[in-house]
């Protein structure tokens, strides 16, 4: 995710970290050249006069620009449910960790130094594995180091092999739970508010996966694709007789805002990558690390992630 302030004036028009200019740039300089061959010649098809009005550039170019308006506010609703979802995954691992601390019942109060043999701290630990095991689900990566010191031994060598890592840590989650009732350290109505927290994370994380696995239909994508590119490479035998040398100039603009805007909705269309523009799950993982551990009493807290290069992964 870009994170800067906007900046003004010229600026503006020479950025180009956040600007979906770089993804476009061989389709527009494609289309300005045929633009220039187009002016140079004055619209000639070698002997033959290709001869287009402004008319039906304006009869498509509404209906165009519609559809690209409407895909694009339905991959920005994909972008924002995701960033939605992940802001109640971070809410419920909060509330977990105040859960575990104060309604399970232990000999000693709870803190990091008791290590993952006792219950509340093995569950708060397991809530920021769960984090980051969702954040390697939606971007198809392998895990990485993070879960080494938050796992017991057995759940470590579980997790390598399970299917869906998010799942079978809420699985070892009601595991815990239930121990926790047969041991009388929990009340039976305390457990259903810590159950409720857990399935609220496992309905985060399964809308979460539905976004990843279900992109808006490729059919409609391909058809405005299409067009878009068709318009902008004809625009110019439609513009060259009214507007003579300025046809490339026209055609650059529009074609920027065309393609751009097909190539943004291709972008934000799936939301937990690791492009410039998708949500920074590094960083939101980080900061439920930061808070869970500091509910725990740890004083050796990670750093929050900052931006590098205007960019938060």
């Amino acid at each position: 995710m870009i994170v800067r302030d906007r900046p003004s004036g010229l600026k503006m028009f020479l950025l180009l970290r956040g600007s979906i200019l770089p993804r476009i740039l061989p389709s527009l300089v494609a289309t300005t050249l045929i633009a220039i061959l187009v002016t140079v010649s004055h619209g000639d098809l070698f002997a033959l006069k290709i001869t287009l009005t402004t008319i039906p550039f304006s009869l498509i170019g509404l209906p165009i620009a519609i559809f690209l308006g409407f895909r694009n506010t339905a991959a920005y609703d994909r972008f924002w449910e995701g960033r939605k979802l992940w802001g109640e995954v971070l809410l419920r691992s909060r509330s977990l960790s105040r859960q575990c601390r104060s309604l399970i019942a232990g000999e000693k109060p709870v803190t990091i130094h008791l290590g993952l043999t006792d219950v509340r701290v093995r569950m708060v630990l397991r809530a920021i594995a769960f984090a980051h095991a969702l954040r390697h689900l939606l971007r198809d990566e392998t895990p990485m180091p993070e879960y080494q010191g938050l796992l017991v031994s057995s759940e470590l060598e579980g997790l390598c092999l399970a299917a869906n890592q998010p799942d079978y840590l809420m699985q070892r989650m009601g595991e815990d739970l239930e121990l926790c009732l047969r041991e009388k350290r929990l009340d039976p109505c305390l457990a259903s508010a810590i159950d409720a927290t857990l399935s609220a994370m496992t309905s985060a994380a399964a809308s979460c996966e539905r976004i990843k696995s279900t992109p808006i239909p490729f059919s409609y994508t391909l058809l405005l694709h299409r067009t878009a590119y068709l318009y902008c490479f004809l625009l110019p035998f439609g513009l060259v007789d009214s507007i003579g040398f300025m046809t490339p100039f026209v055609v650059t603009i529009v074609a920027y805002t065309f393609f751009g805007l097909d190539a943004l909705g291709d972008e934000i269309e799936e939301p937990f990558g690791v492009d410039a523009n998708d949500l920074p799950l590094n960083a939101i993982c980080r900061t439920i690390e930061i808070n869970l551990l500091e509910s725990l009493g740890c004083e050796d807290l990670p750093k929050p992630l900052l931006p590098m290069n205007y960019c938060l992964t």
